[in-house]
């Protein structure tokens, strides 16, 4: 079984502008190539993608080309640069359609469309938030259905104020950040090939009908 790795670049910076962030998830994009996982990146800003909570926003929407490469996807990883110690504008727009999803459950299980994935994230800037950025994002990828291993956040933080940030910095030697993107990639491909051959079997209509009853 060949796993894929998706790439979702919410940098806010258009192609084709040097993006610190791009430059992390190419480490991270030449290891899970080294185990033998095909990987795609998609640089967000590039594509029309309208504010919304729905899977298909109106003619023009690019969304939903995207949305069916993540649901072809294994391994989903979103990339974030730090603004105001949050994440990106188009990171928070690509969780907000990711909301969409919530109404394309399996027929039968109920179960979310990114059951069966597992999820990390990476972020760059110069200045603090990274922890704030991958706590919210992984939280929300969870409620989508994603699993998400142990140690699946790789950052690069340069120190506070105006600065250099990640490829002027040097921050391609940066020993803590060289340490987690391989913790990373490794458990996200363990992972990965866990839950494909174990499947997780949660059958969420009967449990919604369950906790219906006990309502009443």
């Amino acid at each position: 079984m060949t796993l894929k790795a998706l790439f979702l670049n919410c940098t806010l910076k258009k192609s084709p502008e040097v993006s610190n962030t791009r430059a992390l998830i190419d480490k991270a994009v030449k290891l899970f190539e080294e185990q033998g996982v095909k990987t795609e990146v998609i640089r967000i800003v590039d594509y029309n993608i309208p504010f919304g909570v729905t899977s298909y926003e109106g003619e023009g929407d690019e969304w939903p080309d995207i949305l069916n490469k993540i649901k072809g996807s294994d391994i989903l990883i979103m990339g974030s640069p730090i603004w105001f110690g949050a994440r990106s504008s188009l990171l928070q727009k690509v969780m907000e359609r990711l909301d969409g999803t919530y109404m394309e459950g399996d027929p039968e299980t109920g179960q979310f469309p990114l059951y069966g994935k597992v999820a990390g994230v990476i972020v760059t800037g110069n200045e603090d938030g990274a922890h704030n950025v991958a706590a919210n994002t992984l939280f929300n990828l969870t409620h989508l259905g994603c699993t998400v291993p142990p140690n699946v956040d790789s950052y690069w933080v340069g120190p506070a104020g105006p600065g250099p940030s990640y490829i002027e910095a040097g921050g391609e030697k940066h020993l803590y950040t060289n340490k987690t993107i391989r913790f990373m990639v490794y458990n996200l491909v363990y992972f990965a090939r866990l839950i494909g051959n174990n499947p997780i079997p949660i059958n969420m209509n009967e449990l919604y009908e369950d906790a219906k009853k006990e309502s009443e």
